[in-house]
């Protein structure tokens, strides 16, 4: 099949999406996504959506180290030059499209992957179900409620099922606080500290991005704290309910006596601590800054701009439907990476920090430590996993794409249910922060939260 060019505007690449109300469901995703097993036909994956994410995670690495089990039969994107550049850096070998609605009508794929700018997730799924297309979509689900219920009607309507790739619940260390907060080791859970610090490379990627503009992102509290949100569900096997958030921008965008449109040819480079030269990387420059003609998008703006309207410190209290109450942060501009965790119950305390991306050394081990409120202390390491996100994507991608009929005795896999509640806790606290006001979580979908997770 030849390759397509099909020129349209971003409107009316996302115009045609049919939202129509129905009810809700619950079931189990990855039962449904059949397709993909070494004793059957492979697995035909379009994907829309041609950023970093989907060239590497989702493309190259899929096709390299996939290939028995999966067939990329389609690539999307609204850019026809990034999405011709994605073909040859994944090494695929299928036609390439601007128009979704083609490409879904000439590749007839299995499964739809969604790995677009986090707004349009919702039209691209919703297209995907309506198709009769299995999709999998990239965390967040979507950025507000209202696209939210408009997902859980579409699959409810259509039959067909989501799954979120969080890869986060996959990689051993979150796992193995899963399995000994399930062996009750700790007691009854009361109350849990959650920090997470992104450090001065790390936070400034998001401002550079479509992230720091919250009508593409719906802040961090959605795009990047989604998983930790899905995280301490899942970990406490409990629904949020109730969410009170504080946040600012007090570091990026207009705090600071100056700033550019972008890096590049930038007058104040040489005093800008954040300045960052993207032509240093091929694979981005090839990527992004060949082809900004088409679509407008500067991959290297700057973190200085007014336009930035996300917050970059966060406060979250977040109260569960089983009692427990998680004081949560997120800080953008750290000098490291990484978190501290504790939970806290009745016979003792589990905790463990966290360091990712350092200039120290590091052992080759993650250590978790639990003490009894009156007894020993005892120091637990989990050797790293291997890949992406600690050792969280080549497991994802196992059961995703190898062998969907594995078991999953953790309960890692995520479908719409998970992907809803959390992103609600994200869209709770940005409201918070906006009114000043504590938001329930049954206000924003018709989803209920449940004591203990429902299967």
């Amino acid at each position: 099949m030849e390759t397509k060019h099909n020129r349209i505007s971003r409107r009316d690449f996302l115009e045609k999406s049919s939202l129509v109300v129905a009810g809700v469901t619950l079931s189990s995703p990855l039962s449904h996504l059949m397709a993909g097993s070494a004793n059957q036909n492979k697995m035909r994956l379009a994907i829309v959506g041609t950023g970093v994410r989907a060239c590497s995670m989702f493309g190259r690495y899929l096709l390299r180290d996939y290939s028995d089990y999966v067939e990329i039969v389609g690539l999307c994107d609204i850019n026809p030059g990034r999405v011709e550049y994605a073909k040859s850096y994944m090494g695929a070998t299928c036609s390439t499209y601007t128009d979704f609605d083609q490409m879904i009508s000439m590749t007839k794929p299995d499964k739809l992957l969604v790995t677009t700018v986090d707004s349009t997730h919702d039209e691209f799924i919703i297209r995907g179900l309506e198709a009769g297309i299995d999709v999998i979509t990239e965390k967040p689900m979507t950025t507000d409620e209202e696209k939210c219920q408009n997902i859980l009607d579409a699959e409810k309507r259509t039959g067909k099922k989501i799954v979120v790739t969080f890869n986060y619940r996959y990689s051993p260390h979150r796992a193995k606080i899963y399995e000994i907060l399930r062996e009750n080791k700790i007691g009854e859970i009361l109350s849990v500290d959650f920090n997470w610090y992104l450090n001065t490379e790390h936070g400034p990627r998001y401002m550079r991005r479509w992230h720091g503009i919250r009508e593409k992102s719906g802040t961090l509290l959605v795009h990047k704290s989604t998983h930790h949100f899905d995280l301490l569900n899942w970990w406490l096997n409990s629904d949020p309910e109730e969410v009170f958030a504080y946040g600012d921008l007090a570091f990026f965008g207009k705090n600071n006596p100056f700033r550019s449109l972008k890096c590049r040819g930038c007058r104040h480079k040489d005093q800008c601590e954040l300045y960052w030269d993207i032509t240093e990387n091929e694979h981005l420059t090839k990527l992004y800054v060949e082809n900004e003609n088409d679509d407008g998008y500067i991959r290297d703006a700057c973190v200085w701009r007014e336009e930035i309207d996300i917050f970059d410190k966060m406060g979250v209290l977040i109260k569960y439907a089983n009692g427990v109450q998680v004081n949560y942060s997120l800080t953008t501009y750290s000098p490291y990476e990484g978190y501290r965790l504790a939970f806290n119950g009745t016979k003792g305390r589990l905790e463990t920090w966290i360091h990712e991306k350092q200039s120290w050394p590091m052992e080759d081990f993650d250590q978790l430590r639990l003490t009894m409120n009156f007894g020993d202390t005892q120091l637990i390491q989990i050797p790293h996993g291997q890949g992406g996100h600690g050792g969280g994507d080549i497991r994802m991608k196992d059961k995703l794409f190898k062998d969907p009929h594995m078991p999953d005795p953790l309960k890692q896999s995520a479908g719409t249910r998970d992907g809803a509640m959390s992103i609600l806790v994200g869209v709770a606290a940005r409201k918070s922060i906006d009114t000043g006001k504590t938001i329930r979580i049954r206000d924003l979908t018709d989803l209920e939260p449940r004591a203990i997770r429902p299967e």
